[in-house]
């Protein structure tokens, strides 16, 4: 099966919207303490897609061997897991890692796409 995801955050909320066979679920979810108002918007990035792909597995979305077009409007997010550049942020560095130990273990085809911010539907859930 084919999936397109969406991810944001800011220092307050993440949120996902994973598109299916022209249906969408559209997640979001306040920080937990230990990130409430202490990431960067872009480490809140990090934290959405990896939350985001879990959760879609556990909710039976996303099963093994599926394929996800991954749609990012940060060139630095899309670059660190293109593995174009690295991030020297250990934090990113370390929800990049799980990121891919759950592609590996679920064999996930991912794709990264750079879009723009304006397309990026999962932001609307921020507000």
């Amino acid at each position: 099966m084919k999936h397109i995801f969406y991810c944001d955050g800011n220092q307050k909320k993440i949120a996902w919207v994973i598109q299916t066979d022209g249906n969408a679920v559209e997640q979001q979810r306040d920080h937990a303490d230990i990130y409430l108002d202490k990431v960067t918007d872009e480490q809140s990035k990090f934290i959405a897609l990896h939350v985001g792909v879990f959760w879609g597995i556990g909710k039976f979305i996303i099963k093994n061997n599926d394929s996800i077009s991954i749609m990012l409007d940060s060139k630095s997010m899309f670059e660190h897991l293109n593995g174009d550049k690295e991030n020297t942020d250990s934090f990113i560095q370390n929800r990049a890692q799980f990121i891919n130990q759950i592609v590996e273990q679920r064999k996930l085809n991912v794709e990264c796409h750079l879009i723009d911010a304006k397309d990026n539907v999962a932001h609307k859930l921020l507000d």
